[in-house]
Order: C-alpha cells, then sequence, then structure tokens
C-alpha cells in the first residue's frame, strides 16, 4: 500500500486549492484506482477525519450576536507502525481545501519551537514560548503531526503550555503517534509534571487506536531485496526506488538533540529515514546518538557503505556501534555497499569483532525482520 503524497512544506503553512472533497470518497477513491487495499480497520477510523474536515469547511456565521462555533475535537490516532496511520493523515489533510493547515513530524515542530524560543529570549522576552505560540495560530486552523513521541525533557516541559495556547486559540490537532498517550513520556524525569498535558490530550482529541493485524510497510517489503551490492548505478536506482514507495512523498531533514549535540539524517518522512554511510559513520557519533536514531526511526536506507579496514578504523567502528543499535531496536534497515556481509571486512584489527556485525547484517535481510 502506496502512501498518498503530501506536498505540504514543513517550512510554512499552506493553503491548498478551493476544490475540497470528503474523506470517505477520496479513500474509495484510491481503492478503486488500485492505488490502496481497502482495510476495515482504516476505514472505521475515516469518520473521524470527516468530522473534522466537515466542521472546518463549514461557513462561519457572522455577526455582532454570533459567536464562532467551538473547534472540534482533534484526533490521536494510535498503535503500530505500518498500519497506515500517516497515510490517512496525508489523505485527510488532501481534502482540507483553503483551510490553513500544515502537516509536520512532531520532532521537526519542537525543534523549531525551541529554536524560535531561543531566539525570542535573545531579544530579551520573557515570557519566550508566547510569541512563538502566537506566530503558530496566526498561520494555521489545523495542525497535523506525524510521530507524536516525546523523549526529551525540554519538550516535555513546554509542550502542555504550548498546546494550551493552540486550543485556546481554537487550533484543531490531529497527530499519529505508535503509544498510547499515557505511554508518552514513559517513565522520564519528573514525569508528573507532564501528566496534566496527557490528560489535555485525553479532552480534546479523540484518542483512536488503530489495531490493524496487518503491517502494509512490512508486507511493501516482504520478499523485496533490502540488500544491494555491488555500489553503482543499478544499486542506486533500487534504493531510490524503495525510498519513493516508503517515504511516500516529500522528505525533510530531521535533527536530533542528543547531550547537546546535533544528529541529522538528511531525509526523513513517515518514520523512515534516508542516509549515507558518511552521514552516520563518517562524523564523530557514538553509541546514545545511534541509540536516538535507533529510538526515532522505524526503516533506515543506508547508502554506499565501503569496504572497511585499518585506513578507515574509527569509521567500521561506529558502523558496528550503528548496527548493534538498529538490531537491538528490531529497526528495518535497507542498503547498498560495496560488497556482500562476510566481505566488507576482511583484512585488518577488527575482522574477528566484524563477524557478528556481518551475521547480524544477514539476519536482518531476513523477510520477517523487524516484525
Amino acid at each position: 500500500m502506496r502512501a498518498s503524497p503530501c506536498r505540504l512544506s514543513n517550512a510554512s503553512a499552506r493553503r491548498y486549492g478551493s476544490g475540497m472533497t470528503d474523506v470517505v470518497s477520496l479513500y474509495s477513491e484510491r481503492v478503486a484506482g488500485g492505488v490502496l487495499t481497502a482495510d476495515p480497520v482504516q476505514q472505521a477510523v475515516l469518520p473521524e477525519f470527516e468530522r473534522i474536515r466537515a466542521a472546518l469547511a463549514a461557513p462561519v456565521k457572522r455577526g455582532l450576536f454570533r459567536k464562532a462555533p467551538p473547534p472540534p475535537k482533534g484526533l490521536y490516532l494510535w498503535g503500530g507502525v505500518g498500519r497506515g496511520k500517516s497515510m490517512l493523515m496525508d489523505l485527510f489533510v488532501e481534502t482540507l481545501g483553503d483551510v490553513p493547515v500544515r502537516r509536520v513530524h512532531f520532532h521537526a515542530f519542537m525543534q523549531e519551537i525551541h529554536t524560535k524560543m531561543h531566539a525570542a529570549r535573545q531579544k530579551g522576552v520573557e515570557d519566550a514560548l508566547a510569541p512563538v505560540a502566537a506566530e503558530v495560530v496566526k498561520s494555521v486552523r489545523l495542525l497535523a503531526f506525524d510521530e507524536m513521541q516525546i523523549t526529551d525533557i525540554t519538550d516535555a516541559m513546554i509542550v502542555g503550555r504550548l498546546f494550551e495556547f493552540l486550543f485556546e486559540a481554537g487550533v484543531v490537532v490531529v497527530t499519529t503517534s505508535n503509544r498510547v498517550p499515557d505511554d508518552l513520556y514513559k517513565d522520564g524525569l519528573n514525569r508528573q509534571l507532564f501528566l496534566p498535558f496527557i490528560k489535555l490530550i485525553k479532552e480534546r482529541l479523540v484518542v483512536w487506536e488503530m489495531a490493524s493485524p496487518t503491517d502494509y510497510r512490512q508486507n511493501r517489503l516482504e520478499g523485496a531485496q533490502v540488500y544491494f551490492t555491488p555500489i553503482g548505478p543499478e544499486a542506486r536506482e533500487n534504493i531510490r526506488a524503495v525510498w519513493r514507495d516508503l517515504s511516500g512523498g516529500p522528505a525533510e531533514p530531521l535533527t536530533l538533540h542528543v547531550k547537546g549535540r546535533e544528529v541529522v539524517l538528511p531525509a526523513f518522512r513517515n518514520g523512515v529515514a534516508r542516509a549515507s554511510f558518511y552521514d552516520l559513520c563518517g562524523r564523530m557519533l557514538g553509541a546514545g546518538d545511534y541509540l536516538a536514531i535507533a529510538d526515532e526511526v522505524k526503516v533506515l536506507v543506508l547508502e554506499d557503505i565501503p569496504r572497511l579496514s585499518r585506513n578507515n578504523f574509527n569509521e567500521a567502528k561506529r558502523f558496528v556501534t550503528l548496527i548493534d543499535a538498529l538490531y537491538e531496536a528490531r529497526v528495518r534497515l535497507i542498503c547498498s555497499a560495496a560488497a556482500e556481509p562476510e566481505m566488507l571486512y576482511v583484512e585488518g584489527e577488527g575482522t574477528f569483532e566484524f563477524e557478528r556485525t556481518a551475521s547480524r547484517l544477514r539476519e536482518m535481510q531476513d523477510k520477517d525482520w523487524g516484525k
């Protein structure tokens, strides 16, 4: 099943054309056209999306004594990976016509909020969040977040106030997540301070579990080649094709902040990241960085793994650490490499230790890996 591409830029809110269709009809149209496979669990949640779309599309009657109608409840759509949550959200956003909407990965949005708050503090603003939230409120009526999860204490400490600003101004929030709200920021530092945010989510959003037995992302990879060698035009084209299929639309960089360091994934969308060997192993990253990546992504497309030896020993050590982190987190790996796993590291210090990495690379090619 392919996700319907969403052309909305993460950099700024954007308006769609005036043409508008309802969510159920668009889903049925995609099924009829063979773009999507009908799924009862997906179909069950479509009325929730349509409820929000219809409320946002309704004309607002204006007059001296008329109050604007209250905004509709948002939607918190959670469930396992590959169930079509992001695809349904993209489909919904596509039906919104002229409604000012922004579709953005939650982590990227929070990084942007932190950056703007820092700029406000530099100008001497006492409450740095207030002008930042006001800017968001002015630009959108609906925020569509992908992959809400909160693992960073700085996010946890401001997200409650931020959402209070949004809801007070009538901004509607639709979000996907792999976690039920009660598991957000689970076991986090000072979590008791975060609990009012969970309560707010439950009050202002309909919480809906997508418990489909079908993992479409896994199904798209089942039986497919995921390790391409040697590196060359054919491998690069194969990687591009896999990326197009899994990402389902335009991607943007994702920056992770790990103990004061920035770890950049050059392309990220719908839980799928794409990077080169140099991006992740040619820089001075460590186990903590790779664990953060493994926690954030569901599929990693890693390109251009070279032959490893004493000449690039540090890069080889980082690669071993990266594969360990991905393996333990059950992240799906798709890669292009200079040689088969057993032939990547054949001389120099570290060849014996690399045997385990080669074995893991083999195991991660199995069609059932990541289930």
